[in-house]
């Protein structure tokens, strides 16, 4: 399970980073200044920090050194969207870089991301009762049982077990799965969702919401 420290003076914001992060399987860590941050860092191997930037006592830039000085890869989630803001925290090595407010179904797909980069990934998700997700190796398994999916299947049952009890729109699922603009043709989407859904038996569970998208309720 990969480790993250949310470095975040807001406790809100950091508590909704928090508790999405760990419905997709994550396990996490915050602090609340940047002097707390580098502690945690001193005494946790943690794979990836997300970093304000405007952190009382160290700032995020402070801590961004001591991250790259430890190996541990960083991105900066802050208030400061200017182009120059961005400029300055990818040159100064974060890895990513993303503005408030934000899409946690974004966030969760930006991390991903940088960890898959940084060489490490490698969790495995569970769906109670019967479901097993092996990120590393993309196998899905059902009550211990391989399931063949399309990669598509794969990629929009990743999404829906990382957004848990959130209605996710078709629209979203069809950039983010097959990234292309969405063009008002839900057909492709609410196929490969059916045929998922019947692979897994989770008809009850993967629900239509109404002139919105599906919801994977748990």
């Amino acid at each position: 399970m990969n480790k993250i420290l949310i470095a975040e003076d807001e406790a809100p914001i950091a508590n909704l980073i928090r508790s999405a992060l760990e419905d997709a399987g994550y396990h996490c860590t915050w602090a609340s200044d940047g002097t707390a941050a580098a502690d945690l860092l001193d005494s946790t191997p943690f794979d990836l920090v997300l970093l304000d930037i405007m952190l009382p006592k160290a700032d995020g830039y402070e801590v961004l050194e001591y991250c790259k000085s430890l190996e541990v890869p960083v991105i900066f989630l802050t208030a400061k969207g200017t182009v120059q803001d961005r400029v300055k925290g990818l040159r100064l090595g974060a890895e990513d870089y993303i503005t408030k407010p934000f899409e946690l179904m974004e966030l969760l797909a930006r991390v991903e991301t940088v960890l898959r980069r940084c060489g490490k990934t490698g969790r495995v998700l569970s769906l109670p009762p019967d479901i097993e997700i092996d990120t590393a190796a993309r196998l899905v398994r059902r009550n211990g049982a391989p399931v063949a999916l399309t990669a598509k299947e794969y990629e929009l049952l990743l999404l829906f077990v990382q957004n848990k009890n959130i209605a996710l729109y078709r629209d979203r699922l069809y950039e983010r799965v097959w990234g292309e603009e969405y063009m008002g043709d839900s057909r492709t989407v609410d196929l490969h969702i059916q045929r998922m859904r019947k692979k897994l038996g989770l008809e009850k569970r993967l629900v239509a919401v109404y002139k919105v998208g599906y919801r994977l309720e748990v």
